[in-house]
């Protein structure tokens, strides 16, 4: 049994999603697929939100309505006959209870009305999906997530009650391939105890495959994107970029962890836990090797470069000359944590500490203006962090080339700098 996720690029168009029925054929295999959002439908649900919440229902009406009408357009180039008729009366549906929401909006606390609404945009998706799957003689079967992941009422980041959760995969999807060759289900969403739609977060598609392979379970899980697999640096930022053609799971958590846009790291925990391997592919180029992701590797890295921008470079030292020690450690977290500043890169003197973070003011000058009760602060504004894993001696100095660094840490693996310009 395989795992395939295709996420909002694959099937932005109409033809997009045609040129996917090769991929699912040579599967060759039970198949369950995990379908995200139209491209661009959720950036679109979120203004369908944010109207809604601010009681403009004249707007939300039109946005629900154009929705509604690049859905119908969509099928349309798709269907045709019955299974046209049937599919939009299908979306439909989903479009009435996405009003209804929407009508009730400034009832309920935002993240709430949030997950209800935009939690539709998978439902959508996966309706046409599976409409055209069957139109096209693939046996698929239509599951809708919200009966089988239950979590708790985090919205916006729900957490996912998986004992639960596999209880409903053993006795309500895996029948199901008993009839049918294709499940397609959503990514991302979930549902309460009490039938609330919720959503999972930041990478919540990629989660949600993660999940169902390792309650299925599966052979593996493969990620359809539109690049040849992960690589060694982001290509918009880094010329002359590598293809890793295999990495370890703990590896991608690093690179997660120093803020490369890759696989969040809670969707390798259930792939790791059960050895089920992840495959980056093209569907672009389905002919293309791609990424594999697994337990252990044997392979030399080429030197992995993570850039965050947007940092901000603290120094915070006590103003009585205290020592900074455990105890002012432990005072001082506690003050990063209540603001919730995540700390990418922390060094600290015999009476001070250097924090690097992103720099958000909402969160920053309430944490500074905390901090300046007993600690005086001084700032590096506008500056990098560069992280580099496997890194070599020419490919830093190329890196930090005409740039200031302003601090430096390595070990024998890593090497960050913060960098400003001169």
């Amino acid at each position: 049994m395989l795992v395939y996720k295709f996420g909002g690029a694959s099937i932005a168009t109409p033809e997009r999603m045609t040129e996917l029925l090769p991929i699912i054929a040579e599967a060759n295999k039970p198949l369950l697929v995990v379908v995200s959002a139209l491209g661009k439908t959720t950036n679109a649900l979120e203004d369908v939100v944010k109207a809604a919440f601010k009681g403009d229902k004249r707007k939300t009406s039109e946005l629900i309505k154009q929705l509604e009408d690049q859905h119908d357009e969509y099928c349309a180039a798709l269907l045709q006959g019955e299974a046209l008729d049937t599919v939009k009366a299908e979306l439909h549906l989903i479009f009435t209870e996405m009003q209804w929401a929407a009508d009730t909006a400034t009832q309920y606390a935002f993240d709430y009305v949030y997950d209800q609404i935009v939690c539709l945009g998978e439902l959508l998706s996966t309706t046409i999906f599976n409409s055209f799957l069957n139109s096209r003689q693939v046996p698929s079967a239509w599951v809708d997530a919200r009966d089988i992941v239950r979590t708790d009422n985090t919205y916006r980041d729900a957490q996912v009650d998986e004992a639960y959760t596999t209880k409903q995969v053993k006795e309500k999807v895996l029948p199901l391939f008993q009839q049918y060759q294709v499940v397609v289900t959503q990514g991302f969403i979930g549902c309460t105890d009490e039938n609330y739609s919720t959503t999972l977060g930041r990478e919540g598609s990629d989660y949600s495959a993660a999940l169902f392979a390792s309650m299925l379970p599966a052979n593996s899980v493969t990620i359809w994107k539109d690049v040849e697999g992960l690589l060694n640096a982001d290509p918009k930022l880094f010329a002359n970029t590598e293809k890793i053609q295999q990495i370890s799971f703990y590896e991608v958590i690093e690179m997660a962890y120093y803020g490369a846009q890759v696989i969040h790291p809670k969707t390798i925990k259930p792939l790791h836990n059960n050895g089920i391997p992840l495959y980056v592919k093209c569907f672009l180029d389905r002919s293309l090797k791609g990424t594999v992701i697994k337990n252990e590797v044997e392979t030399a890295y080429p030197p992995i470069i993570v850039l965050k921008k947007n940092q901000i470079l603290l120094k915070v030292t006590s103003k009585d000359y205290s020592f900074v020690t455990e105890d002012k450690l432990s005072e001082l977290y506690t003050i990063f944590h209540q603001h919730k500043v995540k700390i990418n890169l922390l060094q600290n003197a015999a009476i001070s500490l250097i924090a690097c973070v992103d720099n958000n003011p909402a969160k920053i000058e309430p944490l500074i203006s905390d901090l300046s009760l007993n600690y005086q602060i001084r700032r590096n504004e506008d500056a990098e962090l560069l992280t580099i894993r496997h890194y070599n001696d020419p490919t830093f100095e190329r890196l930090t080339k005409d740039r200031k660094v302003l601090l430096e840490q390595k070990s024998r693996i890593t090497v960050q700098a913060v960098m400003s310009n001169f």
